[in-house]
C-alpha cells in the first residue's frame, strides 16, 4: 500500500522514550503523539518541513514525563486528543473508539488498549479504505514486550495484567503482519522490563518473537509480564496526576537566574538543595559540602526523580552553559520546576570563598586486597547483581538509598560500587547528606573488576 505520510521519531535515550511526528508532505498536515514538555524540536521540525500542527495526542497518563500536550496547544492551534477516560482537568478532545482523526492523505483511528494503564489507547493509520499501516502503541505493545501493569498500585496490578492479555492477543494481533508498530516506550524506560534496543518493529515481527505474543493461557501471560520488573523512580508517584491535571505551561526552556557563591550559600541555609550536575570525577574532586552529585548524562532525568524531594527547590552547579541547560531540561520533563538559579562562575568561584568537599577511591586492586577491611554496597539494578558481582558484596539498588534507613555500621569504610562510577557517586553524594563520612567510590566500578578478572559471584 502506498502511504500518503511519513514518520519522523524523536526519542530521548535518558527516559526511553519515543515521541513520533506524522505528516503529509501533500496537505502540510501534522499530528504529534506522546510528546515531552520541551517543544521546541518538535516545533522547529514541523516548520522546517512545512507543516502545521493540527492534533497533539497522548496513548495515555504516562507515569514518566510530563506530557508537552498543553505546551504544544499553547503555542499552536493544535486539539489535545486523549482517552475518554483519562478525565483530563483541561481543554481537549475525549477520544473513543468511534474517533476518527482525518488529515486529508490519511486518517487516524482509535483503538482502546487497556493494560499499561486503564485509559490507554493506541493510533492506527488507516487508508480511505481502512486499511491499516502503522500502529502508535504508546505502552501496549512494544519491541519484544509490552510495557509494566504494576505503576498504579500493587491492587491494580493483576487486572491490568489481564487487560493486556486481550489487549495483545484480542486485539493487536489481529492486525495484518506488515503493519508498523510504533511503541513510546522502549529501551532505558523504567515502564518496561529490558527487551530490545529495537524502537521500532512489526506486528509480524511481535507475533514471532514477543514472547508476549505467544500462544498462552491468560495465567502464562500474567506471569510472563510480570516477571523481571525493575524497580521504578520515586518521582512516577507524582506524575499520572500532573498529567491528568494538567501541569503549568512554561512556555519554553526556562532561563536560570546566576547566583553568586554568597547567594547559593544563603539559598541552602533557607534549605534550597543544591543539584551538581558535572561529571562524576569532577564532582569526586572537589563539590558543594551537602550537594546532589548526578551527572546530566547518568541520565539526570532518571536519577533526579528518584533522589531528590518531587518539591524540592533547586540550585545548579554545572561546568558549562550546554550542560546547564540540557539539566534544566531534563529537571522539567519530569516536573522538577522549583528552580531557583545556578552557581555562577561554577565551583571555582564557590572555591574562592567556602571549603569544597571529596571523594576518595579504590581501584579493583586495592578493593580486592582490602575485601575484609570495607563495607561494599553495590547500587546497581538486581539483574545486574544476579550477572556477577563482587564476593561478600550487599546489594541496595541506588535509588532506595536515599529514602530507606540502612544504618550501615561505620567501623569499616563504606564502598559504593556500580558499573562505572554514575550511579556510585549518587548513591555516594545521598549518603554524605545522610552523615555518613568514611565512604570510597570504588573507581571504575564493576567493569574494573572484571577487566582484572577478579572471582564474581552469581544469583
Amino acid at each position: 500500500m502506498k502511504q500518503n505520510y511519513f514518520v519522523h521519531p524523536f526519542v530521548d535515550t535518558g527516559l526511553g522514550n519515543s515521541a513520533y511526528l506524522i505528516g503529509s508532505h501533500e496537505t502540510k498536515k501534522a499530528i504529534l503523539i506522546d510528546p515531552l514538555r520541551d517543544i521546541d524540536r518538535y516545533l522547529h521540525t514541523a516548520s522546517e518541513l512545512g507543516l502545521t500542527l493540527t492534533h497533539v495526542l497522548d496513548t495515555h497518563l504516562h507515569a514518566d514525563f510530563i506530557s508537552g500536550n498543553r505546551e504544544i496547544a499553547s503555542q499552536t492551534n493544535a486539539v489535545i486528543g486523549a482517552s475518554a477516560t483519562a478525565q483530563l482537568a483541561f481543554d481537549h478532545s475525549p477520544l473513543t473508539e468511534d474517533s476518527i482523526i482525518d488529515l486529508g492523505a490519511f486518517q487516524i483511528r482509535v483503538m482502546t488498549t487497556p493494560g499499561h494503564s486503564p485509559e490507554h489507547i493506541s493510533f492506527l493509520i488507516t487508508d480511505e479504505n481502512k486499511n491499516p499501516s502503522a500502529l502508535f502503541s504508546g505502552g501496549a505493545l512494544i519491541v519484544g514486550g509490552a510495557a509494566r501493569t504494576d505503576l498504579l498500585g500493587h491492587e491494580h496490578t493483576h487486572s491490568l495484567a489481564h487487560d493486556l492479555y486481550h489487549t495483545i492477543h484480542d486485539k493487536l494481533l489481529k492486525l495484518p503482519d506488515e503493519v508498523n508498530v510504533f511503541p513510546t516506550h522502549g529501551a532505558g524506560s523504567f515502564c518496561i522490563a529490558p527487551a530490545s534496543s529495537e524502537r521500532t518493529t512489526t506486528i509480524g515481527n511481535e507475533r514471532k518473537n514477543n514472547h508476549l505474543a505467544q500462544p498462552q493461557t491468560e495465567e502464562e501471560f500474567i506471569q510472563h509480564s510480570l516477571k523481571g520488573l525493575p524497580a521504578y523512580p520515586t518521582y512516577y508517584k507524582y506524575m499520572r496526576g500532573l498529567n491528568q491535571k494538567g501541569a503549568k505551561i512554561l512556555g519554553g526552556v526556562p532561563v536560570l537566574k546566576p547566583l553568586s557563591a554568597s547567594e547559593v550559600k544563603a539559598q541552602m541555609d533557607n534549605d534550597v538543595v543544591v543539584l551538581d550536575v558535572r561529571h562524576f570525577k569532577q564532582f569526586g574532586q572537589g563539590h558543594i559540602p551537602n550537594s546532589y552529585g548526578i551527572f546530566a548524562n547518568a541520565p539526570l532525568v532518571v536519577w533526579a526523580g528518584w533522589v531528590i524531594p518531587f518539591e524540592a527547590k533547586i540550585i545548579l552547579v554545572a561546568e558549562s552553559t550546554d550542560q546547564r541547560v540540557d539539566a534544566t531540561r531534563q529537571l522539567i520533563r519530569i516536573g522538577y520546576d522549583n528552580l531557583v538559579g545556578y552557581l555562577d562562575g561554577g565551583i571555582e568561584a564557590w572555591a574562592k570563598e567556602y571549603p569544597v568537599e571529596t571523594v576518595q577511591n579504590i581501584n579493583a586492586k586495592d578493593l580486592r586486597e582490602r575485601l575484609d577491611e570495607v563495607n561494599v554496597v553495590d547500587v546497581r539494578r538486581l539483574s545486574e547483581w544476579n550477572d556477577g558481582h563482587i564476593p561478600n558484596a550487599t546489594h541496595i539498588e541506588g535509588g532506595r538509598l536515599a529514602w530507606e534507613d540502612f544504618d550501615f555500621p561505620e567501623d569499616k569504610p563504606l564502598v559504593i560500587q556500580c558499573a562505572s562510577g554514575n550511579r556510585s557517586m549518587v548513591a555516594i553524594s545521598v549518603l554524605k547528606r545522610q552523615g555518613y563520612k568514611n565512604i570510597l567510590q570504588a573507581e571504575g566500578g564493576i567493569n574494573q573488576w572484571k577487566l582484572n578478572n577478579f572471582e564474581l559471584k552469581k544469583g
